[in-house]
């Protein structure tokens, strides 16, 4: 239940967000569109503070001990914690954020370096407007990490709402603009929204932590225990949106365009992922930290939840990779194919997309075994090997992106292609070490090979047959192919696990009943 509250969160924030992407394509485009590339790069720097902060470092380094805390009772070293941690933050923000601004410049070297002229200066104009916006979305996830362990997970993922309503807004308001004033107004339009996006959520903060103060909580053993944890945990629980950095300096190198077809790659990439990945990863993950009593039976309890949260992961990850794979091009042309977007964009974005979903279901099981870690209170044991997963995306994908596409006789612009395929091939390595490293120490886990194949068996037959429907169809709005095409391919692969008598497509229909 509790992951099914933060799966609705993030799937009212995930819609809105892919309408705002849907808008920002039509009237920024990719290919060759110098607003596109540049608005993209700058934006990258709140949204990967935001996530390592955010979706990283706080929720692996904050929330086991601050759960823990809750769990116990004791409430008043709770609120010592979070107020610490706020202070922390506050601290850090500032001097990022003055840092940011003083030093666009030079920031923008380092995240596109292969930007040069009109391109790299307008970089750096959306660069210094979006560092504050930056520090604002770091304290949003401040606000995340305490709702989250006080089980108020709705509002915690909902609340990107506020922040994708005033971007949309700006799309709208300002749609005739050039593609260059456009992107100066989004990215204005960001630093409001992530102000409202902290404001919905400090009243009910403040209700839960009655007992704020500022302090740093120094000699506080808990405060002492969540700052050791930070910045092992930064690094391994943020390794997804490191290596994405990675991937857009070596895309920065790529032809014109190259680095927002990524990013919206990316976009449709992370549905599943936040939906299914970070709602059971963030649900379990205070459960597993609140486990109490001897530590055979706190084993014990963190190997029941993980296994039962690899099983739902594989359920819903293992058909979305399946269908970006047969049916990605309808789900593209749907969101972004329109306007500057045009048909050569959509065929790249969905060549990225297919290599990017063979490494969607390791990507995503790898961030439940690092919450088993994160709750035994082991931060670096992910941290190695995250790191082993950042060399390797990035050593990889350099030679691919740049030497791929001309040993096989390809346009260069299929090198970001090369790019999500070095990123999936370091999933699978995180994850096949993350487990290794983990089994022997809590017994053996992972997603039961029967199950895997039955379910890649419903998923291959769900998109086969939506892959014949949708060449059969006749021509109509890319909107009714989606309405039409998408649906069934739901509806197969559900009938068809159904059929097999999966569990977990069991307890759906069972829930899909009630729900009526």
């Amino acid at each position: 239940m509790q992951a099914a509250f933060v799966a609705a969160g993030i799937l009212l924030s995930r819609i809105l967000g892919l309408v705002r992407e849907s808008l920002k394509a039509r009237y920024l485009g990719a290919s060759g569109s110098i607003a596109a590339d540049a608005f993209h790069a700058a934006f990258k720097i709140p949204n990967l503070l935001q996530a390592l902060f955010g979706e990283a470092a706080l929720s692996a380094s904050f929330i086991p001990v601050y759960a823990n805390s809750l769990a116990r009772g004791d409430r008043e070293q709770a609120a010592r914690i979070a107020s610490a941690v706020g202070a922390f933050l506050a601290l850090i923000t500032a001097g990022i954020v003055l840092l940011g601004v003083t030093f666009s410049h030079v920031l923008v070297s380092v995240i596109a370096p292969g930007f040069t002229g009109e391109k790299r200066e307008l970089t750096v104009l959306l660069t210094r407007i979006l560092f504050p916006g930056a520090a604002l979305f770091v304290f949003s996830a401040w606000c995340l990490g305490i709702l989250n362990s006080h089980r108020r997970f709705f509002l915690s993922y909902a609340a990107p709402v506020a922040w994708n309503a005033v971007m949309i807004a700006a799309l709208i308001w300002q749609r005739d603009a050039s593609p260059t004033a456009l992107a100066y107004w989004i990215a204005w339009a960001s630093v409001v929204g992530a102000a409202l996006q902290f404001l919905v959520q400090l009243p009910l903060v403040l209700r839960l932590t009655s007992g704020l103060h500022l302090t740093f909580g120094r000699g506080d053993p808990a405060v002492d225990q969540v700052k050791r944890n930070f910045v092992p945990a930064f690094f391994s629980r943020g390794a997804v949106q490191i290596s994405g950095y990675v991937d857009q300096v070596i895309a920065s190198y790529l032809p014109t365009g190259a680095v927002s077809l990524l990013f919206y790659t990316q976009t449709i990439s992370m549905l599943p992922i936040s939906l299914f990945g970070i709602a059971i990863s963030a649900a379990e993950l205070p459960e597993m930290s609140s486990a109490t009593g001897e530590e055979s039976a706190r084993l014990a309890h963190i190997r029941a939840r993980l296994q039962n949260g690899l099983r739902r992961i594989a359920f819903f990850v293992i058909p979305s990779a399946i269908g970006f794979i047969f049916v990605g091009d309808v789900v593209i042309a749907a969101l972004f194919k329109s306007g500057r977007f045009t048909a050569l964009d959509a065929r790249y974005t969905w060549g990225i997309l297919m290599a990017a979903a063979i490494g969607l279901l390791a990507t995503t099981l790898a961030r439940l075994y690092s919450s088993a870690f994160f709750a035994l209170n082991d931060t670096r044991t992910p941290f190695r090997i995250a790191l082993l997963r950042v060399g390797t995306a990035g050593a990889l994908g350099a030679v691919l992106a740049l030497q791929g596409p001309r040993w096989i006789g390809v346009d260069p612009a299929w090198g970001a292609a090369m790019i999500a395929v070095a990123s999936s091939t370091a999933g699978w390595v995180e994850l096949l070490f993350l487990r290794s490293r983990l089994n022997p120490r809590i017994g053996s886990t992972g997603v039961p090979a029967m199950l895997t194949l039955k379910l890649l068996v419903a998923a291959v037959v769900a998109g086969t047959a939506a892959f014949g429907l949708h060449h059969v169809l006749p021509d109509v709005h890319r909107f009714a192919v989606a309405a039409i095409v998408l649906p069934v391919y739901g509806a197969v692969y559900l009938g068809g696990t159904l059929l097999q008598r999966v569990p977990e497509a069991l307890d759906l229909a069972r829930r899909l009943r009630l729900a009526r």
